[in-house]
């Protein structure tokens, strides 16, 4: 027998390091070759690795949350053979040699862990039981007790388990009030009768069941975004510009559109405003720019890669919509649909995971009356639009229905001026409620 460590290869040009995200196998395991045995996370995407060799997990090079570096031992497999033998083999299965380089007798010390070979922390899952529910036939369950029979109660001692009196205490019950259902113990079953048929009109219902504390360790996706996000609060003054749009005609288009889009995609509001932020971008480049504050250099960009913050269940993720300037609506919708759609199955590229120059973000439905969102660092700007309202308006001395929606704009403000941005957003606004401006030349 042999012990082969696999050592964390080089996964992607620039890459020094990365997280441990999961582990598909635990000490004891068997595995064979080419079996997913972790998930690696760089800065760019989320990397499978395999195992080259099979045999038995000795030992796993970190736990969950761990940043290793590139040729740290990741996993000890145990293999069948001599030393010697089995590095022959995989040197001449493997080409990546610093990979794999080490191959011992299985007897040899642990490289990971000291001679003990013991792991850093157990496995282990956190268990609970659920409450006990008790139930008793209703037919017997009184109401409080009539004001004579209350005062005999009072005189004489009420008889209750020190957890009884606790809750009871806690509910805001005196147990003088609560008939026992058999003999003269007040029981749980007893203050449940009493909250089921007079609490709900004291107001004794309690809000809510306690739930146990949940410790829940900040890693991979969920690291990231609050590292990025700390980062950019922490190194860029933040101001936020909202105005209100009235957006009564560019609905009514959008139904248009849908009525007549045949086999294209279904519109929603999102290619329409980033329509119109291509058509204004030109005249306010400083909103499209990223900002290098270690270099000093502000690059303003011609094209418009736009990025579309997007929530999964890992955390959130902004995909770019590449050039987005020279796409029309339908491109626009299809490009948002896919791009949304390979973010929440884990499937979108790392090429389609980088390089936005401005970000849009939007809640849809949970818009909210304004946003104030966070730049994506190192760009300078952040567009969300909120939730459309429908509201009374006077237009034309007359009070008449309009669909109304808030648009904010966060801005790095070393780089873009309030007058800036609040043209910018005016420009936009101009080309929403005017929605013929958006196809015109």
């Amino acid at each position: 027998m042999a012990l082969f460590t696999f050592k964390l290869p080089d996964i992607g040009e620039g890459i020094s390091e990365a997280e441990i995200v999961a582990w598909h196998v635990a000490v004891g395991d068997l595995v064979t070759e080419d079996q997913q045995i972790c998930d690696m996370m760089t800065d760019k995407a989320t990397v499978e690795m395999e195992s080259p060799v099979a045999g038995k997990v000795v030992q796993v090079g970190g736990e969950v949350g761990d940043v290793i570096a590139i040729g740290s031992a990741l996993v000890v497999i145990e293999v069948e053979g001599e030393a010697g033998e089995v590095a022959e083999r995989i040197a001449a299965e493997t080409p990546d040699a610093e990979t794999v380089e080490k191959v011992e007798e299985a007897a040899a010390p642990s490289p990971l862990w000291g001679e003990g070979g013991e792991r850093g922390a157990e496995r282990g899952e956190a268990s609970g039981a659920a409450p006990e529910i008790r139930h008793t036939d209703t037919a017997s369950l009184p109401g409080p007790l009539p004001e004579g029979e209350r005062e005999q109660q009072e005189r004489k001692k009420i008889l209750a388990s020190p957890a009884v009196r606790d809750r009871a205490h806690r509910l805001g019950i005196d147990l003088a009030d609560v008939k026992p259902a058999q003999g003269d113990r007040v029981r749980h079953a007893d203050l449940d009768a009493y909250l089921t048929y007079n609490g709900a009109a004291q107001g004794l219902h309690p809000a809510g069941a306690a739930r146990a504390d949940e410790t829940v360790k900040v890693i991979g996706l969920r690291r990231r975004i609050a590292e990025n996000m700390a980062a950019s609060k922490r190194a860029i003054p933040h101001f936020t510009y909202v105005e209100e749009i009235d957006v009564t005609a560019l609905e009514d288009m959008r139904a248009d559109l849908n009525d007549n889009r045949g086999s294209r995609p279904k519109l929603t509001l999102l290619p329409l405003l980033i329509v119109a932020i291509c058509r204004a971008v030109p005249r306010f480049p400083m909103i499209n720019a990223r900002f290098d504050d270690e270099a000093g250099v502000v690059t303003r960009h011609g094209a418009v890669h736009l990025g579309m913050a997007t929530q999964t269940d890992a955390g959130l993720m902004v995909p770019v919509i590449r050039d987005a300037q020279a796409k029309n609506v339908w491109q626009l919708a299809s490009d948002i649909l896919r791009l949304a759609d390979a973010a929440r199955s884990g499937k979108a590229r790392s090429e389609e995971l980088s390089g936005s120059t401005l970000t849009v973000t939007s809640l849809g439905p949970l818009g909210g009356i304004a946003t104030t969102p966070v730049i994506n660092r190192p760009e300078v700007a952040i567009i969300g639009p909120n939730r459309i309202v429908e509201r009374p308006v006077i237009r034309d001395g007359e009070i008449v229905a309009a669909k109304l929606m808030n648009l904010s704009i966060s801005c790095d403000h070393r780089v873009v001026d309030g007058w800036d941005a609040a043209s910018f957003v005016q420009a936009v606004k101009t080309l929403l409620e005017t929605p013929v401006l958006l196809f015109a030349d």
